[in-house]
């Protein structure tokens, strides 16, 4: 019996790239949102990441949830939000003991490669993937309403800037009802030079997935851009307390966007920002999900303090 599902809610979307670039062309500096980091390749690249040992961010995650699972509530539903092949999920899934397993993501193939997947290894299991952008509204969430938990690992909360962040927030908290929980993992501000090299390790392999995104453009938009002619850059913002990934121009650069019509003059030395990634205080993350309507449950840290899981619920 197939006990798992794909519900497609966001059908791709062909002008939403053309659209973002566009945005994108009229900022200062030029940004290109992450998540078109993510094509096949950029998602392979950043799995790789995952295993570096300057990347601390997954492990040090991995290591609270096999800490305090046993700590974790038992709720029929758990949904994942930005799921991609929920390689993670699989503490949660044996501790939480849900009926039904919701994976989300903006991408089919890996909610597909999640639920067949998980299924065969969680045989009582039902699997309902979902393909959707956590960007927008997330009603209705399957489940009982008060009996679910929603997941956000991997600090992808941190790629989010503020505005964006209380407003993701409050779509959590409006998807979800009285009695459901959050689990938010999120990374937390430290030494400047140990977040830098998690973001420049020394085999490059971070290099690799920041210029994919040039890759994508070129493809996606027969764009004449050759990732040769950039060179990655990560840095900490103090003042914002956030890592930021930059592409910076080896030389003067015309480059013809030629599905939008579009010539883009980038100078040598320009710098294009491709992500951000917060770093957070346990106490201003417990502010912010309780301005959103969660009432916070317990955070657990790692020894280090180095990264945080927090329980929250839906007060």
């Amino acid at each position: 019996m197939n006990r798992w599902s794909v519900e497609v809610r966001t059908a791709p979307d062909p002008n939403r790239l053309a659209r973002d670039v566009l945005a994108g062309l009229q900022t200062t500096p030029v940004s290109i949102p992450p998540k078109w980091f993510y094509d096949a390749k950029g998602s392979q690249l950043f799995d790789d990441i995952t295993e570096l040992p300057e990347y601390y961010p997954t492990r040090t995650e991995q290591a609270i949830l096999d800490a305090h699972a046993e700590e974790l509530p038992h709720v029929g539903t758990l949904v994942e939000l930005g799921a991609g092949y929920s390689r993670k999920t699989r503490v949660l899934l044996a501790k939480v003991r849900p009926d039904l397993f919701v994976p989300l993501d903006v991408s089919e193939e890996p909610v597909r490669a999640a639920a067949a997947r998980i299924t065969a290894d969680f045989p009582d299991l039902t699997v309902l993937g979902i393909v959707a952008d956590f960007e927008d509204d997330l009603s209705p969430l399957p489940g009982t309403p008060g009996d679910r938990m929603v997941a956000f690992l991997g600090s992808t909360i941190g790629n989010l800037t503020p505005e964006p962040r209380r407003s993701f927030l409050k779509r959590v908290h409006e998807a979800t009802d009285p009695g459901d929980h959050f689990l938010l993992g999120a990374d937390l501000v430290k030494d400047p030079e140990r977040l830098v090299r998690a973001y420049d390790d020394s085999a490059g392999v971070t290099a690799a997935f920041n210029k994919n995104v040039l890759r994508v453009l070129a493809r996606e938009l027969d764009a004449d851009l050759d990732p040769d002619d950039f060179d990655h850059v990560a840095v900490y913002n103090d003042s914002d307390e956030r890592i930021e990934m930059r592409l910076r121009a080896r030389r003067d650069l015309d480059v013809d966007l030629v599905r939008i019509d579009r010539r883009w003059c980038i100078a040598a030395g320009e710098e294009i920002l491709t992500e951000t990634s917060a770093k957070f205080r346990v106490e201003g993350l417990r502010a912010e999900l309780g301005a959103a309507g969660f009432g916070v449950v317990t955070t657990w840290t790692d020894p280090a303090e180095d990264y945080s899981v927090t329980l929250a619920r839906h007060a």
